[in-house]
């Protein structure tokens, strides 16, 4: 039988910074035992919840029955706020995570994130326990993914090896000298927003749910 996508529930979280801009899938069959929360890339370029490469994220975790919330940081669409380089990002995706945590009380905690939205991703899995943490493309040059703690939880990056904006090599460098080291999965020919190979994502990151 194919996936029925579920229909969206579009609705508003409490923030640090004011009322969050969100948006839930649930599968029609959903067992309550796993939920995820998606990250968008840079709200100064464009980023926001309905954002291609997250939206195929999210999917990709529903299909695997995962009740899924992507959300606008603060300052995005109709969420309050103004941009902070990823500070005040964090403390709205740790809302989201608690959100979704009350919702879905028996589930564990998936937590992604696109280019950006996965340098805030990381920072939320430390602060909140966590099954799995999904990287996609993430901009180890221009944030500082060091100054924050290694997380704990299970850990895969998954990279283009034709990224125009984030190096390839750079991202490769940088996970070499974590111990231990997260899974990277080099997707070749794959560019920055995966334009042709979308799909290709879908399944590598089904590939690799925990």
């Amino acid at each position: 039988m194919s996936f029925r996508p579920p229909a969206p529930e579009r609705l508003e979280i409490h923030g640090p910074a004011g009322s969050l801009e969100a948006l839930v899938e649930t599968p029609l069959d959903y067992d309550g035992a796993r939920c995820a929360v998606v990250c968008h890339p840079h709200p100064l370029y464009g980023g926001t919840m309905d954002n291609k490469v997250v939206h195929v994220a999210a999917r990709a975790l529903q299909e695997r029955g995962y009740a899924t919330v992507r959300f606008n940081f603060r300052g995005v669409g109709k969420s309050a706020g103004a941009f902070d380089e990823g500070r005040g990002e964090a403390d709205d995706a740790t809302a989201v995570a608690d959100w979704a945590m009350n919702r879905w009380p028996e589930a564990t905690l998936t937590l992604a994130g696109f280019s950006f939205g996965s340098f805030v991703a990381f920072q939320v899995a430390e602060r909140r326990a966590t099954r799995q943490l999904l990287t996609i493309a993430p901009p180890v040059r221009r944030f500082d993914f060091t100054q924050h703690p290694v997380p704990s939880a299970p850990w895969v990056v998954f990279q283009g090896d034709q990224d125009e904006l984030v190096d390839w090599r750079d991202v490769v460098a940088w996970t070499e000298k974590i111990v231990p080291p997260p899974q990277v999965v080099v997707l070749p020919g794959a560019e920055h927003f995966f334009h042709g190979r979308l799909n290709d994502l879908r399944q590598a990151i089904q590939a690799r749910l925990s």
